[in-house]
């Protein structure tokens, strides 16, 4: 006599309809998975060093002391009145994450194609994991950043914080949103044409300089020159976070609604891609 089969299924795993779909819930309940991979990724960023974590540290602060050689020392380029250490060591810790972000979610599909190979979880994971990593390297250079800022306001600097400094979240999150979009784009797309890494790492390194993270955006006299730097969508979010905190910088809510409206395209299309591209990539990575 055949016995009934009482088994079902708890889980049922299918393709998405819409490319522009992700399943929340589905991410919620792989949280734990999310905090491991979270855990990893900071634990093995300098796992086997001597210093370990300090390079958190270290990174920026010798960052910052080449670039005011360089740039204050030797160049001469201004920094409108704030002190040279501040004024580069904002600019790059707010570059340092968005680049980290894009660099990290751009290699999503390849760098975790033997994961996605053996365990099924939301691909999508892995690009909140990259933001999440990345967001916590980005706030311990932000705790130097208030260290040598609260040194130079007891010594008397000319330093002003302005009410726009409680969009200071908003702004990070539409940062590494832009990151995210422009990286599921590059991701969807690396895992066929595997030079489009190099590529990137090139538009990455010449992207920070017509970005002003070196230098101020008032010293670009050229209405043509100043007007294309400005469409660029990381420029207005930069000049945004250095008036807020520093004073010095070009606060615009219309420049602001424009890097919103190019993060928000970059987002569809990036997550269209990166739905379509997940459904095959193990078989062309």
């Amino acid at each position: 006599m055949k016995q009934p089969n009482n088994s079902y299924w708890t889980t049922e795993i299918t393709s998405k309809d819409s490319l522009l779909a992700i399943d929340w819930r589905e991410v919620w309940r792989y949280r734990d998975m999310f905090v491991l991979f979270v855990q990893r990724n900071f634990r093995t960023a300098y796992k086997q060093t001597i210093l370990g974590p300090l390079w958190f540290i270290i990174t920026p602060v010798l960052s910052v002391f080449v670039y005011v050689a360089v740039f204050g020392g030797i160049a001469n380029i201004p920094t409108d009145g704030v002190p040279a250490v501040l004024f580069y060591l904002l600019g790059i810790a707010v570059w340092s994450y968005f680049a980290s972000c894009l660099n990290a979610t751009s290699n999503s599909f390849v760098t975790n194609a033997d994961i996605f190979g053996k365990v099924y979880f939301p691909r999508i994971i892995m690009p909140l994991v990259a933001v999440t990593t990345n967001l916590l390297s980005f706030a311990i250079q932000l705790a130097v950043f208030a260290v040598f800022y609260v040194y130079y306001a007891c010594t008397g600097a000319n330093l002003q914080i302005h009410w726009q400094i409680v969009l200071f979240p908003f702004l990070v999150v539409l940062l590494a949103l832009m990151a995210v979009g422009f990286g599921m784009i590059f991701s969807s797309m690396t895992t066929k044409y595997r030079d489009l890494q190099i590529m990137l790492a090139k538009i990455i390194s010449l992207w920070v300089y017509v970005t002003p993270v070196i230098y101020p955006l008032s010293m670009v006299t050229n209405p043509k020159l100043h007007l294309a730097m400005s469409l660029n969508p990381v420029t207005p979010v930069m000049e945004a976070i250095k008036f807020s905190i520093l004073g010095q910088g070009q606060f615009s809510w219309a420049w602001l609604g424009y890097s919103a409206l190019c993060t928000f395209i970059l987002l569809l299309v990036g997550l269209a891609l990166f739905n379509k591209v997940q459904k095959s990539f193990m078989d062309t990575v």
